[in-house]
């Protein structure tokens, strides 16, 4: 086979090389690259004469081209080609080839026929043009006998019936040229076996790499892959041959010999042999097609071993549970219920600690693979997947409320509008056979709490009551405003007098026994048949309403039904609103991030995910190891640590060492278990940035973009020098403006306090949504300037509140995640990107006080 190394990987290279007809390949620039041997025979020429030369160079005409007309009819085939991507024919071509013998060179005139077909590349852009010739010069002569002999009506049927010969095989040909095209660039692996022998004519590329070889084509399947002897194969394509049946297969195990010298590689195979018949109905050949999917296989397989060692955690923990009980059982009386569960709540949260890890690293996975698919089946499998990940993140987040480990978000809440605004999900919940009634008292109290755990506590009681009613009964809520004396909570561990909201779900159904009421908070204990529960619903409640500073009691009798009552503080605080928050951007970096994880796979995964998002990775097992890297000189723009680490040092003290070290550096942890180290009263420590564990790529690229940006901002404010308001005159457009400026950060909002102020403005400060609204409500702002990442409400749920009650009040966001898509409820907002200096800020404020929008 004659070819050039451009052309080195052309498929069916051997095919066409053995075929009878002439072929020859040509780049866009009409330079021949490559011909066939018949080609090459017709033309009487070698591969050194004309490859690498132009075709009108290689082949000038002159003397064997009377009048040019040949060359004529191939340019403007070839530029027609060129200009349309699709193939060409010129059904009648004259031009003579060289005659062997003695003597003189000699040249014997002859007739062609020529095919001109666009070969495109990966982008769709054509890379070489094929040309398929057909020898007509018989056809030729016998139309001009039948003319010199008169006979014109036998010379126009001849010559007619042979042009529609010519028109079906070039059709036939341009159609076997781009099926083959489809079947080489098809994603799913690929190949044609001709005869009862399975002889592979056709082998793309992804079969190729399937079966580790590339010299298939004419050789049987048992010759060309001997190690499929003794597995199935061979005899399934032999009875798809005979029976003419379709055989499909789902991920069954072939073991291929894909690497030389190296064991036999166990894959799994999604695929389909087709028979493919004849026009009598006999079975010429089998196509087959099909798809790795090894790595889905491994990766249900790794799931579900993961669920198997959890059972087996739960199992171990659980039997822990049981022997510690018998021992708590012989202390006093008084505390034996309060030291129970705080035992379980810790065994628990190690539970949950271990759980979110794996968690972590099938997330990260699953996500990785995600991205890199793009099969709607595989696709398919890897959402349900994930979607498996998230309701073990949902499990693994109720073992964290029981064991009080759970970071809260509480803000002021309005319990009466909480259960109205959950009707319609209670209602489904329930179904149509269970009555629904809620009761509210008038002047219901606030409470300070997450409105997020409410909601689920109140769903958990719900679905609870409705399977002890068998789906069919009566449920009530009620909520109202309750006094815990002190008389009350002397009787009562863990309960101090005063006000409270109180929040009750009462049935009708079959009530619990007391020895059964002594167990219902403990994690794990049910008393649903197998497979209805995780006993997980009453254990969460118990340790959100713990971890709230409240109180639940439960009444209940067999046969009568349960009454569960909540208690949760008052707050004198007015209700934050809960609007949808936006849907913040996802944005990568080129900063370096030193990730600090003591779990190898969970490492990895995270190394992956950030890898994949832009920036430079370092890793560390250990905190003492962490810190030995950054003291040795290498600068990191990050720190990403794990809470819970081996060794003497401690994460948060990590944290504390680097950024002594390298001022510059931010620091964001992560955990699945926050223990006490940045954890404290159930709220994350001043100035701490926490990614929970699982988390998606999303959540990861957004929580280092801020926390990123917020550092450099905090930096430059540290750095500026502080001018005093009166130092300099106001701009023309701050003039008489009044700014609400809200940050939490305290170096960020000091030095923007001080840079609006040098530029005129009347600027008043607060540190978060709630202060903002009491300021809101006692001074007249022209421009609220809010930080998007605020704790508690977001900076986005309070410009949504303040617009709703002043519709003229201007919104400024700086935020350190990038341009938010907003509702259309704030058309006019602004957004200023961390890190900010005077003049950008100069220029947003003048901006805002303008009406100028984006």
């Amino acid at each position: 086979m004659q070819e050039t190394s451009g052309l080195a990987a052309m498929d069916f290279g051997r095919l066409l090389d053995a075929a009878p007809h002439p072929y020859v390949v040509l780049d866009p620039e009409f330079t021949l690259v490559w011909a066939n041997r018949a080609y090459l025979a017709v033309t009487g020429r070698s591969a050194g004469d004309i490859l690498g030369r132009n075709i009108f160079e290689a082949f000038p005409g002159g003397a064997h081209d009377p009048g040019g007309e040949g060359t004529r009819q191939l340019r403007h085939s070839l530029e027609t080609v060129l200009q349309t991507r699709t193939w060409h024919t010129i059904a009648h071509i004259r031009y003579a080839i060289p005659v062997d013998g003695p003597g003189e060179p000699r040249f014997e005139e002859r007739f062609w026929s020529a095919t001109h077909t666009p070969i495109l590349n990966e982008a769709g852009e054509l890379a070489f043009i094929l040309q398929q010739t057909d020898d007509i010069t018989e056809m030729q002569l016998l139309r001009r006998r039948s003319a010199g002999a008169g006979a014109i009506g036998l010379e126009e049927s001849v010559f007619r019936r042979a042009q529609a010969v010519e028109a079906v095989n070039r059709a036939l040909d341009a159609e076997r040229a781009h099926l083959r095209r489809l079947v080489e660039q098809a994603p799913a692996f690929a190949a044609y076996l001709r005869g009862p022998e399975h002889v592979f004519e056709i082998a793309n590329e992804a079969y190729c790499d399937l079966v580790g070889r590339t010299d298939l084509l004419g050789k049987p399947v048992r010759e060309a892959l001997p190690e499929l002897a003794g597995q199935p194969y061979f005899e399934i394509l032999d009875r798809v041959f005979a029976t003419g049946e379709v055989f499909s297969a789902r991920n069954m195990l072939a073991r291929l010999n894909r690497y030389a010298d190296a064991p036999l590689a166990e894959l799994f195979l999604d695929f389909v042999y087709q028979p493919i018949l004849d026009a009598d109905g006999s079975v010429s050949g089998i196509f087959v097609l099909g798809y790795d999917v090894t790595e889905q296989k491994r990766i249900a397989d790794e799931l579900e071993r993961y669920k198997d060692q959890l059972e087996d955690m739960v199992r171990v923990r659980t039997r822990a549970l049981e022997e510690s009980e018998a021992e708590r059982r012989r202390t006093e009386a008084a505390l034996r219920q309060s030291q129970k569960m705080e035992a379980i709540g810790q065994l628990t949260g190690g539970v949950a600690h271990d759980f979110n890890n794996l968690l972590q690293i099938l997330s990260g996975n699953l996500q990785m693979l995600q991205r890199a698919i793009v099969v709607p089946d595989d696709k398919r499998r890897l959402e349900a997947a994930l979607n498996a990940v998230d309701r073990g993140a949902k499990l693994a987040s109720q073992l964290l409320a029981f064991a009080r480990r759970q970071p809260l978000e509480p803000r002021a809440v309005n319990l009466g509008r909480l259960v109205r605004d959950m009707d319609d999900l209670l209602r489904r919940a329930l179904g149509e056979a269970i009555e629904l009634e809620t009761v509210i008292a008038g002047g219901l109290w606030n409470t300070l709490a997450d409105p997020d755990q409410v909601q689920n506590a109140l769903l958990n009681l719900a679905v609870n009551a409705r399977d002890a009613m068998d789906g069919a009964g009566k449920l009530t809520i009620e909520a109202g405003n309750a006094m815990l004396d002190e008389i009350y909570a002397l009787q009562h561990e863990d309960v101090q007098p005063g006000q409270y909201i109180m929040l009750a779900v009462s049935d009708t159904g079959c009530g619990m026994a007391p020895e059964v009421l002594e167990k219902v908070f403990e994690p794990f204990f049910t008393t649903k048949r197998e497979g209805r529960g995780t006993g997980l619903g009453l254990s969460m409640v118990y340790g959100f309403v713990k971890q709230s500073h409240g109180h639940i009691k439960i009444y209940s009798e067999v046969g009568q039904g349960t009454t569960v009552r909540i208690y949760l503080p008052r707050t004198h605080s007015a209700e934050e609103a809960i609007p949808q928050i936006a849907i913040l951007p996802v944005e990568g970096g080129h900063e370096t991030i030193l990730v600090v994880e003591d779990d190898p796979v969970v490492q990895a995964t995270v190394v992956d995910l950030l890898t994949d998002l832009g920036y430079t990775v370092l890793r560390s097992s250990d905190a003492q190891s962490a810190l030995n890297l950054v003291k040795s000189g290498v600068s990191i723009d990050l720190l990403f640590t794990d809470v819970v680490m081996p060794g003497s040092v401690r994460a948060p003290d990590l944290a504390r060492q680097v950024q002594t070290l390298q001022p510059h550096a931010a620091v964001l942890f992560t955990s699945g278990y926050t223990e006490n180290a940045i954890v404290h009263g159930g709220r994350l420590d001043p100035g701490v940035n926490l990614l929970s564990k699982p988390y998606r790529r999303e959540d990861l690229a957004r929580k280092v973009r801020h926390t990123l940006n917020n550092r450099r901002q905090a930096l430059a404010a540290v750095a500026a020098p502080r001018v005093p308001a009166p130092s300099r005159q106001p701009a023309p457009a701050s003039t008489g403006a009044r700014v609400l400026l809200v940050e939490d950060d305290p170096l960020i909002l000091m030095d923007s306090e001080d840079m609006l102020s040098s530029l005129g403005y009347t600027v008043i400060s607060a540190r978060d949504a709630r202060n903002a609204l009491r300021e809101l409500e006692r001074n007249s702002f022209d421009v609220l300037f809010t930080d998007i990442g605020l704790p508690g409400q977001s900076g986005i749920e309070l410009a949504q509140q303040a617009l709703r009650r002043w519709p003229g009040l201007r919104v400024v966001f700086a935020s350190g995640y990038g341009t938010p898509q907003l509702a259309e409820d704030m058309p006019g907002a602004l957004f200023l990107t961390k890190p900010y200096g005077p003049r950008a800020l100069t220029d947003i404020m003048r901006r805002a006080l303008d009406g100028t929008e984006f």
